[in-house]
């Protein structure tokens, strides 16, 4: 009797037919509404599957490693053995690679398309992070596929480049001297600064402020630059001095930059890359840049 008058009690949704569960939101009532038989057995057979999932492969982590699975497979093997297979079907055309001198590689088709084909991925995986996936360089990196080259756009400067980077600490790095902080340190004061920035727009071509004085600008010039750049501002590459004629400029032309440069120095670094790359791939990365298009004879 008590169970019929229990049943009797519920509240049972006129517009369904369907029992709710008693709660009431906002006027809404909440449907007592079972779930589908066919969704409950699927997901018991989940949890089974489960079950057998952390016993056939591994899965349960251990203090110093981790259950090996009934089955003894793993997708970290399976991917070493995909390497192993890739490094086979590769070895002959490495070997080519490894043996040929760079001007052999670019004289010869076929290892010069396998040589692209193997820089492509090292650059992106490597370079692209500072010189961008198109190689088109950013503020204070270099654009690789134009002819403007600080260290020089031989195949076999770019590829020294590469393989022992620019004032890193490989013995042989390129260890050009870094731009001084002229204004930082005291070594120039803030009109020879302005007078020698609007000197060296006018070397470049750059409009130029008409009170500024650019005989002062070109005795500032002479006292200091120089050396590194040269005394008609083309540069020079064995020292890693760009050319300040040009429209290049790695950290932008505007007067701001130019005056920032010389106020707080510049000094680029590139790690190299000969201690973390084999020498195959050091040769395709430089056969890859230096086929960018602005590689130089």
């Amino acid at each position: 009797m008590s169970t019929n008058s229990a049943h009797d009690q519920r509240d049972i949704d006129p517009v369904t037919g369907t029992a709710t569960t008693g709660h009431v939101w906002d006027g809404i009532r909440e449907l007592n509404t079972p779930l589908p038989r066919w969704w409950l057995w699927v997901f018991y057979a989940t949890i089974v599957w489960s079950i057998g999932y952390w016993l056939v492969y591994p899965a349960w982590p251990l203090i110093a490693s981790a259950t090996n699975g009934m089955f003894g497979w793993n997708s970290r093997e399976a991917v070493v053995s995909d390497l192993d297979a890739l490094r086979a079907q590769r070895g002959p055309m490495v070997g080519k690679l490894a043996a040929a001198s760079l001007p052999e590689i670019l004289a010869d088709p076929q290892l010069l398309a396998f040589a692209r084909a193997q820089g492509r991925p090292a650059f992106a995986e490597n370079c692209a992070p500072c010189h961008g996936i198109g190689a088109g360089g950013a503020k204070g990196y270099p654009n690789l596929n134009d002819d403007d080259w600080i260290w020089g756009g031989k195949i076999e400067d770019i590829a020294e480049t590469i393989r022992h980077g620019v004032r890193s600490a490989d013995a042989k790095s390129r260890q050009g001297p870094v731009m001084p902080a002229f204004g930082r340190d005291g070594l120039l004061k803030s009109a020879d600064i302005n007078n020698v920035v609007e000197y060296v727009r006018s070397l470049a071509g750059l409009s130029v402020d008409p009170k500024a004085d650019l005989a002062a600008g070109k005795k500032v010039y002479a006292d200091n630059c120089v050396t590194c750049h040269g005394a008609d501002g083309k540069g020079n590459r064995d020292v890693g001095a760009p050319n300040l004629t040009d429209a290049v400029w790695l950290f932008g032309n505007d007067k701001a930059a130019m005056v920032d440069g010389i106020w707080n120095g510049r000094g680029g670094i590139m790690p190299a890359w000969g201690g973390r790359l084999d020498d195959p791939t050091i040769k395709a990365l430089a056969v890859y840049v230096y086929t960018l298009g602005g590689g130089a004879k």
